[in-house]
């Protein structure tokens, strides 16, 4: 990186400086022109005033120190006198267009290239009150080739500027790239401030270090998840195994083979739950995993949900009732379904004797709320904050008695979030617990 940004900031320089060097030859050449017109005007004004053009002989030792020659031609464009040329042989200027614009306008000038000497001439002419026209005109070199003849002092300039623009290049780079470096050995360290000198860098600094936590925190959590698993297979996969070897070494006798074959039945069930749950959420963890989505009677889908687990309710003696109005929701019915049964599973398996569930849909404003209630074992304030996590547990002995996986909550919390949805959790140890599903109303 630190190199790229070398090279394009030396290519920016070189470029730079050949630019203006060229504008400053163009804009020199222009000057220089501008200067040699305005002083052959002035020679011109002096000529006229002194009123001396009409006698070459008498002027041409004072303009010669200047290379400046003087030529004066009648109406006609017939030359009447020249300082460096016998005006008998020289050719009728009628035709020359700082004459022509003199004749016309009063003034005109000219500037001709001299293919031999590699020279400019400049030409100047101005129309007298006697109908002729005075014309000087000097050679000068071209500002190209005074720009040639001073290149080898700009060549050694440009060496020079090109070797500071290095320096600085390299200097301007090290200033960007430093505060990534110190971020780089300083993401687990908040505190070390990165780069105080450039206020832009700070959002682009909390990103990174917000990625790198939240990276660790996934990396943690899929490390806790992974020993959670081999954890809560390795319980009725034990179970199975010890209760296999006694009935294999004839060690269970009568009614004793119905007892462990219950048992085994019980923990191959727990087994296949605790897999199914694993592969689903492992589903729904993936970034392409998507749902389609439609209009869902929620008020029916709990209604039937209800009538599903009397049974599992009454078994337990537990009351389960559904209370509510009719409401649709935007969502998926077989999520919205595993949804609605674990809540209602999770408030009987851990509700109390001649305990109540009680299921409700409303509607609110801009909401349909659905709302979970049951008079159970309620959960103490220090573990509602983790109940949605994987595998976790308030009462580990009564979540094996009763057959959870202990990852029940933590699908009904990937479910809400694919629904837009807010969840909100109340609970009062030894009075119940109520959880609340939110969800936004969508046009139809």
């Amino acid at each position: 990186m630190r190199k790229k940004i070398n090279r394009q900031l030396i290519t920016i320089a070189i470029l730079a400086i050949m630019i203006t060097m060229a504008l400053i030859t163009v804009v020199f050449g222009r000057l220089l022109q501008q200067q040699i017109i305005e002083d052959l005007k002035a020679y011109a004004g002096l000529l006229k005033k002194a009123d001396l053009y009409q006698n070459t002989e008498i002027y041409v030792t004072d303009f010669k120190a200047e290379n400046v020659r003087i030529t004066w031609i009648d109406g006609t464009g017939h030359v009447l006198g020249d300082t460096d040329a016998n005006q008998n042989h020289m050719e009728n200027h009628a035709e020359r267009p700082e004459f022509e614009r003199a004749l016309s306008v009063g003034e005109g000038y000219d500037i001709r290239m001299s293919e031999t000497l590699d020279e400019n001439t400049y030409y100047y002419a101005m129309r007298m009150e006697d109908g002729t026209v005075l014309r000087v005109s000097k050679a000068a070199q071209s500002s190209w080739k005074i720009m040639f003849s001073a290149m080898p002092g700009l060549l050694l300039s440009l060496a020079v500027m090109i070797g500071i623009c290095v320096l600085l290049a390299r200097m301007f780079a090290r200033s960007i790239i430093r505060p990534l470096k110190t971020l780089a050995a300083n993401l687990d360290r908040p505190e070390v401030k990165v780069a105080p000198e450039y206020k832009e860098l700070e959002p682009f600094v909390q990103t990174i270090r917000t990625q790198h936590e939240n990276i660790l925190r996934a990396a943690k959590m899929r490390q806790d998840f992974t020993a959670n698993v081999s954890h809560e297979l390795k319980t009725p996969l034990t179970a199975i195994s010890g209760y296999s070897e006694l009935m294999e070494a004839g060690m269970v006798q009568g009614e004793e083979v119905k007892h462990y074959a219950k048992e085994i039945r019980h923990n191959s069930n727990r087994l296949l739950s605790l897999i199914n749950d694993i592969i689903h959420l492992s589903e729904m963890d993936r970034t392409e995993y998507e749902v389609p989505m439609q209009q869902v009677n929620l008020s029916e889908l709990v209604r039937n949900t209800v009538e599903s687990l009397k049974v599992s309710a009454e078994n337990r003696n537990v009351s389960l009732r559904y209370v509510g109005e009719p409401a649709c929701v935007y969502g998926n019915t077989g999520l919205l379904e595993e949804l609605l049964w674990n809540l209602c599973d999770n408030a009987i398996r851990y509700n109390v004797e001649n305990g109540m569930v009680k299921v409700q849909v409303e509607k609110a404003k801009d909401r349909v709320n659905l709302m979970v209630s049951d008079t159970g074992i309620g959960i103490s304030p220090e573990h509602q904050s983790r109940i949605f996590e994987r595998f976790y547990r308030v009462d580990k002995s009564r979540s094996k008695e009763t057959g959870g996986t202990g990852l029940g909550l933590a699908i009904v919390k990937h479910i809400v979030a694919q629904h837009d949805a807010e969840l909100l959790l109340e609970s009062t140890p030894g009075e119940g617990t109520k959880i609340t599903v939110s969800f936004p109303v969508h046009p139809v």
